[in-house]
């Protein structure tokens, strides 16, 4: 792990100008990924979804942060809540997948806890003495709302969401991206490492080879920007063509002025929230390592509440859900192949291009999250 450690650091010591990908030891040293699971995945805000996702009382999403079972939840009152999702019991997972419920039992002996996690009922206990209901509360766990999207964290000393990411509300503040609806949500493994799919998703540098069967005809590379990224995030922005008419501001958004109306910003927030937003519409990835070569991919999207009333919007997104599952399935070919060449014998990093400066403070994120643990 020594070697992965030194390895990058030494990659990221030179300026963007001069700069390299990241060596392949950090993509596939197991002992690189157990770092990045506790420097990373366990210390940083984790998202989790949308919050449209989780409207009603009792909707729910379960997730697996760094090892730790997590439920997220709307709870009776209204407030979007995240515990533990390990019964108090004899400690078996409680809840699966998503989904609405009244309750949450465990599958084991069906102790039954609140939406607030206090336990309700737990049968044929009357006979331990030392046994009281007030006893046993889910464990809460940090749990943030920001512009619409869902986070949390095992850490509690970690600065919150907001003040992480004002630069971003700031830099998208006319889209309004608190109101922005998710229609779809998906869960996908692939056989890659989650940062190869994470600089994917952060440079459009492969778009005209990797998608030359779907958008990459569509993609000029002369009129992607790519600035330096920040602490805690970085982006590049393209303008769309405006062809895609379910990709502009709508008619009736008087927010947006000039290009704005058709730029379209790719939002890598660390570690592994992975937004396009576009005026009209938004897809994203969250990403969780599975292992070296697995990534645990949650694949959402939906449309800005400015196209909510118009007759021909759904027609036209479903249009564009058959684009992105398309676009998808490229995807995961290039990343797999990265994958597999980076995990070679004659795997060597090559110099960057200019389109690829967010995967260069990416390196700089990764480096930094490792060598303060050092310290």
């Amino acid at each position: 792990m020594k070697d992965a450690v030194d390895e990058l650091l030494k990659t990221v010591s030179v300026p963007f100008e001069k700069a390299r990908a990241m060596p392949p030891s950090v993509y596939t040293s197991d002992d690189f990924l157990k770092r990045e699971l506790n420097d990373i995945f366990a210390k940083d805000w984790f998202c989790v979804g949308r919050a449209s996702a989780l409207a009603a009382s009792g909707d729910y999403v379960t997730l697996e942060l760094a090892g730790q079972p997590i439920i997220v939840l709307r709870a009776g009152d209204g407030a979007l809540r995240a515990m533990s999702n390990v019964c108090r019991h004899r400690m078996s997972t409680l809840l699966e997948g998503r989904g609405n419920t009244r309750s949450i039992v465990c599958p084991y002996h069906a102790w039954t806890y609140n939406l607030d996690g206090s336990l309700r009922g737990a049968p044929a206990m009357t006979q331990n003495e030392g046994f009281c209901k007030s006893d046993y509360q889910l464990p809460d766990v940090r749990c943030e709302e920001w512009l619409g999207w869902v986070f949390v964290s095992l850490n509690p000393d970690s600065p919150p969401v907001a003040s992480q990411l004002s630069k971003v509300a700031d830099m998208v503040s006319d889209y309004d991206m608190t109101n922005y609806t998710e229609t779809f949500f998906e869960t996908h493994v692939w056989d890659t490492n989650w940062k190869v799919l994470a600089e994917n998703f952060m440079e459009s540098y492969h778009l005209p080879v990797c998608h030359a069967g779907t958008i990459g005809g569509l993609s000029k590379l002369e009129e992607m920007i790519c600035p330096p990224g920040e602490d805690a995030f970085n982006y590049h922005t393209i303008l769309k063509d405006e062809s895609l008419k379910i990709a502009m501001a709508h008619p009736n958004n008087t927010r947006m002025k000039g290009e704005r109306r058709r730029t379209t910003y790719l939002l890598a927030i660390y570690p592994s929230l992975m937004i396009t937003l576009t005026p009209g519409y938004f897809w994203y990835l969250t990403l969780h390592p599975e292992g070296v070569g697995k990534v645990r991919i949650g694949f959402g999207g939906g449309m800005s509440d400015d196209y909510a009333d118009d007759v021909d919007a759904q027609a036209n997104f479903e249009q564009l859900k058959t684009l992105l599952d398309d676009v998808n399935v490229e995807d995961k070919g290039c990343t797999e192949k990265v994958y597999k060449g980076l995990s070679s014998d004659g795997a060597a990093p090559g110099h960057l291009s200019h389109l690829e400066r967010p995967n260069y403070d990416f390196a700089q994120y990764i480096n930094a999250r490792v060598q303060s643990a050092n310290k």
